[in-house]
C-alpha cells in the first residue's frame, strides 16, 4: 500500500479516484437528512443513485485505492438495496397514480385505488428499514466513518501512480467489452446473408412472448448499461463529443430497457397486490401494460439494430483509446 499527497494538479489514476469517490460520497451525504424526513421522493432518488454512483467509482478506480472493508464496494451495495427497495415502489406509485390511473375506464379504478392501498403499506415497511439502516450503529454508519477517515489519511494501491491518461481505456474497456458481449444483445434477432438483425414487424403477442422467455436477460443487460453509464460518466472530461454521444446511447439503451422492465415489475406486483393472476387483471389495465411494452420494444430495435453493427462498435472501442488530454 502507498500514501498519496494530492497535488495541485490532477495527474495521476489516484488522484482522479480521490476526486471521484470524495465528489460521489458528498452527494450521497448530501441528501441524508430529506430521506428521513419522507417529505421529497426526488431526495430519495438522488440518495439512491449517489450510492450507485459511489459504488461505480469504487469499482471503476479498484486497482488504484486501498479501502477500509467497510468502505468496499460489497457494503455500499448492500445499503443501495436497501435505499432501492424503497424507491421502487415510489416509483411504483407514480407509474399507478399518473400513467395508468388516467387511462382506465370508472369500472377499473377501484382496481388501482386497492393496489395503492397495498402499496402503501408495503411502503412503510421499506421506509423503516431505511430509518434503521440511516439511524442506526449499523453498516451505513461504518461505512460513512470509513470513507471520512480514508479522506483524512487516504491509502492506495501501487498502481495510483500511473499517469491517467495512460491507463485510462485500460480502466474503461473490460467493463465496455462486457456488455457489448452481453447475451441480450441478441434477444428478437435473426440471421441473413447481411448479418444478424433484430426480428421486423413482431405483432404485440410475439414481443409478449419474448419477453417473457428472455425478459430477465433483457433485464441484466440495463443493469449491465447503468454501470457501464456511471463509470463513463466518470471520464467525460478527458474525451470529445463523439464519447458523450456513446454515453447518451448507452443511457438511451438502459431507460428503454428500463421501462421494459417497470411494465412486467408493475404487472407482477399488480397480481401480488390484487391476488389475482396476469390473465385476471382488469382488460383496459392488461392492454394498457402491454402497449408501454410493446412502445418500448420499437424504440429497443432501433438501439439493439445500432449496436450489432460492428463499425458502430468498433468505433466505440476506438474512441475510448483516444482520451484527449487532462481538463483544466
Amino acid at each position: 500500500m502507498m500514501t498519496v499527497d494530492s497535488p495541485k494538479k490532477a495527474n495521476t489514476l489516484g488522484d482522479w479516484a480521490y476526486i471521484a469517490v470524495e465528489k460521489h460520497f458528498n452527494k450521497t451525504m448530501k441528501y441524508e437528512a430529506e430521506v428521513l424526513k419522507d417529505e421529497d421522493p426526488e431526495a430519495l432518488h438522488q440518495m439512491r443513485v449517489g450510492m450507485r454512483r459511489l459504488r461505480t467509482a469504487v469499482t471503476g478506480f479498484a486497482p488504484a485505492l486501498d479501502l477500509p472493508t467497510a468502505a468496499q464496494e460489497k457494503q455500499i451495495g448492500k445499503i443501495a438495496r436497501t435505499l432501492g427497495i424503497l424507491r421502487d415502489l415510489d416509483v411504483l406509485e407514480e407509474a399507478l397514480e399518473n400513467q395508468y390511473r388516467p387511462a382506465l375506464p370508472k369500472s377499473e379504478q377501484k382496481v388501482i385505488h386497492t393496489a395503492l392501498d397495498y402499496l402503501a403499506t408495503k411502503r412503510t415497511e421499506a421506509f423503516k428499514l431505511v430509518k434503521k439502516t440511516l439511524e442506526g450503529k449499523s453498516n451505513y454508519l461504518k461505512m460513512k466513518q470509513a470513507f471520512q477517515h480514508w479522506f483524512k489519511e487516504p491509502k492506495y494501491q501501487v498502481t495510483a501512480q500511473l499517469p491517467i491518461l495512460e491507463v485510462l481505456p485500460d480502466l474503461l474497456l473490460p467493463e465496455i467489452s462486457e456488455f457489448l458481449l452481453h447475451p441480450g444483445w441478441l434477444v428478437g434477432v435473426e440471421s441473413n446473408e447481411t448479418g444478424i438483425h433484430p426480428k421486423a414487424n413482431l405483432n404485440h403477442q410475439a414481443v409478449e412472448e419474448q419477453l417473457h422467455q428472455q425478459g430477465e436477460m433483457l433485464h441484466d443487460l440495463r443493469k449491465q448499461a447503468k454501470r457501464v453509464r456511471y463509470q463513463m460518466d466518470l471520464f467525460t472530461d478527458f474525451y470529445g463529443e463523439t464519447y458523450v454521444s456513446y454515453c447518451k446511447d448507452v443511457k438511451k439503451i438502459q431507460e428503454v430497457l428500463g421501462n421494459i422492465q417497470d411494465s412486467m415489475v408493475l404487472g407482477e406486483f399488480l397480481t401480488e397486490a390484487l391476488r389475482t393472476e396476469k390473465s385476471k387483471l382488469p382488460a383496459k389495465l392488461s392492454k394498457e401494460l402491454a402497449e408501454s411494452r410493446y412502445q418500448a420494444w420499437q424504440e429497443w430495435q432501433v438501439l439493439q439494430e445500432r449496436y450489432l453493427d460492428f463499425s458502430v462498435r468498433q468505433g466505440f472501442h476506438k474512441e475510448l483509446l483516444q482520451p484527449k488530454g487532462l481538463p483544466d
